[in-house]
């Protein structure tokens, strides 16, 4: 009996899930990943059996020329959708503009430089404003960058911020109306003392949009600990030394779709964030939220804090929807995701799990490895790589 080629089944979901990522990029990326690579030759060759001696049955020359037509029209599918992912890259830019960014011509940086200094407040050619009453030293900024592309477990060692973590505070909300301005007030400036005294974030940003530095750039905030992210190049398993923290005073529940933030501070995060890409060249694919880039290192799981699950309005903030990326903790390091973790990531963050998962699978296909033993592969280079970052810093993320 002819055995039905196992790619015939895996097609449909290539296309399926190719379908469901919104960025050219990542599409293209995921597609060259993932699809078998045939050549139309071969195709060609099977449609024309007919030609060879009749050592055949006419039930297997059926057979072949449906798996020729099947293969023939899936590789048409597969190509078409690359072609659309290039055809999009083209004609846009492969790294978002922040909402107010207006480059002068294609290629170009909008320069952001700081206009003035008036006692603690800094204003910034953008619009910014920063808010330094509040400031304090951590210890200096240092960690390790590993290749994203080899078994590196020695790293390379940076001291300048790789992305952007952003958080919510998770802090007491009072009603915001005009009526309860003073109580608003009050609250907010509580939470900076609490927030300065733990060294807990880079930056903070309050319900009228003012944006307060707590931990300067150079020092690293207790924000993220041994949490994880990679990009095209690097992988980093230590973000409370690579990446800046930034928090919203906000509140939100497990899988909220809305953000429940002001439009004041939707604003002023795209002001800093334009601010902060611009001084540290920060990819925007580096720019991510809590909940995607948490996990607990003991029981390798991806989803240890769930804050900005699946509402951090990254197009309003002027970046791509990095929730639409394979999640870099299941994808590139192997860990894997409880029925908590489905319950409280929402549509968005799982679907990125999801994504995570089939990019790990085909890695493993690739290379002719069951996805467990590829999975314990990943587990134990990031074991290695965490144990070369422990013993510089103390981290207050997972367990």
């Amino acid at each position: 009996m002819h055995k039905f080629p196992p790619v015939l089944f895996v097609i449909p979901r290539i296309e399926r899930t190719a379908r469901r990522i919104s960025d050219p990029l990542e599409r293209l990326r995921f597609l060259q990943t993932a699809a078998p690579k045939w050549q139309l030759k071969q195709v060609a060759r099977r449609k024309f059996m007919w030609a060879r001696p009749l050592v055949f049955s006419l039930a297997t020359l059926l057979t072949a020329g449906c798996f020729a037509m099947a293969r023939w029209k899936a590789e048409a599918s597969i190509q078409s959708l690359a072609a659309s992912a290039a055809s999009q890259l083209k004609t846009s830019s492969a790294v978002s503009t922040p909402v107010g960014m207006a480059l002068s011509k294609p290629g170009s940086k909008l320069e952001i430089w700081q206009v003035e200094k008036t006692g603690p407040s800094e204003t910034y050619s953008n619009g910014l404003r920063i808010d330094n009453r509040f400031a304090t030293v951590n210890h200096p900024r240092s960690y390790r960058a590993f290749s994203a592309r080899s078994a590196d477990i020695a790293g390379e060692r940076r001291t300048t911020p790789a992305g952007i973590v952003y958080h919510t505070t998770e802090s007491l909300q009072a009603p915001f109306e005009a009526a309860r301005n003073g109580e608003l007030k009050q609250v907010g400036e509580s939470l900076l003392e609490y927030i300065r005294r733990r060294k807990a974030y880079n930056f903070v940003i309050d319900r009228f949009g003012r944006v307060f530095r707590m931990v300067r750039e150079e020092d690293a905030a207790e924000h993220a600990g041994y949490s994880v992210w990679a990009d095209e190049d690097r992988l980093y398993v230590n973000l409370n030394e690579s990446f800046l923290g930034v928090a919203l005073e906000t509140r939100t529940q497990p899988g909220q779709v809305e953000a429940t933030v002001t439009a004041a501070q939707i604003r002023a995060t795209a002001m800093l964030t334009e601010m902060l890409r611009g001084r540290y060249q920060i990819p925007a694919r580096n720019c991510v939220t809590h909940a995607q880039v948490s996990v607990s290192p003991t029981r390798m799981l991806a989803g240890y804090h769930m804050d900005w699950a699946s509402s951090f309005p990254f197009a309003e903030i002027g970046l791509p929807d990095n929730y639409a990326l394979p999640l870099p903790s299941v994808e590139a390091f192997g860990f894997e995701r409880d029925a908590n973790y489905t319950r409280a990531a929402g549509v968005r963050l799982s679907a990125g799990a999801g994504l995570g998962e089939r990019a790990l699978a085909a890695r493993a296909a690739a290379i002719g490895v069951g996805v467990f033993v590829y999975r314990q592969r990943l587990q134990k280079l990031y074991r290695q790589r965490l144990a070369a970052t422990r013993g510089a810093t103390v981290s207050h993320e997972g367990d």
